[in-house]
């Protein structure tokens, strides 16, 4: 149904007349995010605050009214966790993007949802501050959308995910009610840790408009180095033989043949000819030979385990270029075929080698090319689906599904940072119990009892 025009007076009234957007040129880029191929979903109107306090008030309006809303951060999500599938009001956080304060003291990082991460990062490392983080979209994400999706990226291997790092949170329920959870200490046991059930909810218990974050020192030395493979198998076991010896990098990527083609053309990193895959490995620390030689252990390790050749970055722009490459493959795999299909699933590590050889496997049986890269250290892979053909999409869809049921065979998981969202509500049974889902059900009931808060969503 139309959404009531007394509600957009309401929100006009609340947040300026200027930030309430109704055109549908204007609402055009709200309706989609990052996921390939997924239909566009315009929402009614997008209302971008510039204050909690308006934040609770277009909520409690939106809920008095029953229109559903959908918070939205950056728009780089994987899932369509902030597409307004069902309509009603997009919640923009665009206004939203004041670091309120670093304390070098405390070690902590007050900061609105709409502050981009990439932004956080420089002003945290300017007070020799480290914030780990970092998503492949670190340039364009923002903080609310890290929490709401609890965002990891290459680092997460050594110093965590999102989760690791939110100490508290300001929200504000679905009816407009604000609360202030969570603590400002690294050590806390009172109660139970909402914190934590907000983060990863995908913006379906509460919206966010404030987070404390746990910062650490900055390292003060970084090395890194492109390990190379002639295949897939060999490479996939040189990452069990790493952790066999005790080796924890900062980072371990996972590169194969196809993605590195793909991203050949426009990398700034000048890969080598002919190599069917490759690991970035990296090592941090306070002291530059110490830790070159913990990054020359790796090394060693993994040529006894059949390297292929190895490549030391000389200096900082190399490891950028490497990194620069890296982030690169999510777009460049885009061009292999007309449509792409990402997926980020997650197994145990020493299951990694028998996961890649399983998606190459089922590929080739669905007759669909795939292409993967991704976190080794953690056993997160991003599988790349990728075919021409509307007309494949039947043998897509069982390659999917295999897939999933692959990862969680293996013990693992559907996704190890995407979320779940649109894209993967249908396969949370393969995961999940019946009793474990309707558990979940319940649990937004408790939050959002109208049902109004980023509808459609995980189930």
């Amino acid at each position: 149904m139309p959404i009531p025009s007394q509600l957009l007076s309401e929100c006009r009234q609340i947040v300026g007349e200027r930030q309430v957007v109704t055109d549908s040129e204007r609402l055009e880029p709200y309706g989609r995010d990052e996921t390939p191929g997924l239909a566009p979903a315009l929402p009614d109107a997008v209302v971008r605050p510039g204050s909690a306090d308006e934040v609770s008030r277009v909520l409690r309006a939106c809920s008095q009214h029953g229109v559903a809303v959908t918070p939205r951060g950056g728009g780089t999500g994987h899932s369509g966790g902030c597409v307004a599938v069902q309509g009603g009001v997009v919640l923009a956080f665009e206004r939203m993007q004041r670091i309120l304060e670093i304390s070098a003291d405390d070690l902590t990082a007050d900061v609105e949802p709409g502050v981009v991460l990439q932004d956080l990062h420089a002003a945290v490392e300017e007070r020799g501050l480290f914030y780990p983080p970092d998503p492949g979209s670190l340039d364009t994400c923002t903080l609310g959308g890290n929490v709401a999706e609890n965002a990891g990226g290459p680092r997460a291997l050594r110093y965590g995910v999102t989760r690791d790092y939110v100490l508290g949170l300001e929200i504000a329920l679905p009816a407009g009610d604000r609360l202030r959870i969570g603590k400002r200490t690294v050590k806390g046991v009172s109660g139970y840790d909402l914190t934590s059930l907000i983060v990863g909810s995908e913006g379906t218990l509460a919206v966010i408009t404030a987070v404390t974050l746990k910062l650490i020192p900055r390292p003060r030395s970084v090395a890194t180095a492109l390990v190379t493979f002639d295949s897939a198998a060999t490479a996939a076991a040189a990452v069990s033989a790493l952790f066999g010896r005790g080796i924890l990098p900062r980072t371990l990527e996972y590169m194969d043949g196809r993605s590195i083609d793909a991203v050949r053309p426009t990398a700034p990193f000048r890969f080598p000819e002919q190599i069917d895959a490759a690991l970035i490995v990296e090592t941090d620390g306070d002291d530059d030979e110490a830790t070159l030689a913990q990054l020359g252990r790796a090394v060693e390790i993994l040529d006894r385990a059949g390297a292929r050749s190895t490549l030391i970055a000389q200096d900082a722009r190399q490891q950028r270029d490497l990194w620069t490459s890296r982030r690169g493959l999510t777009e460049a795999t885009r061009k292999i075929r007309r449509i792409k299909i990402a997926e980020d699933i997650a197994v145990p590590r020493r299951r990694i080698p028998e996961a890649l050889a399983r998606v190459a496997a089922l590929g080739e049986r669905c007759g669909v090319l795939t292409a993967a890269y991704g976190h080794a250290g953690d056993g997160n892979l991003h599988v790349q689906i990728l075919f021409d053909d509307e007309g494949q999409r039947p043998a897509v869809e069982r390659l999917l599904h295999q897939v999933m049921a692959m990862a969680i065979e293996l013990g693992g998981t559907l996704s190890g940072e995407h979320g779940i969202g649109i894209a993967k509500k249908k396969f949370m049974p393969l995961e999940h119990s019946a009793g474990a889902l309707d558990l979940m059900r319940r649990l937004k009931r408790a939050f959002d009892p109208a049902g109004i808060l980023n509808p459609g969503k995980i189930f």
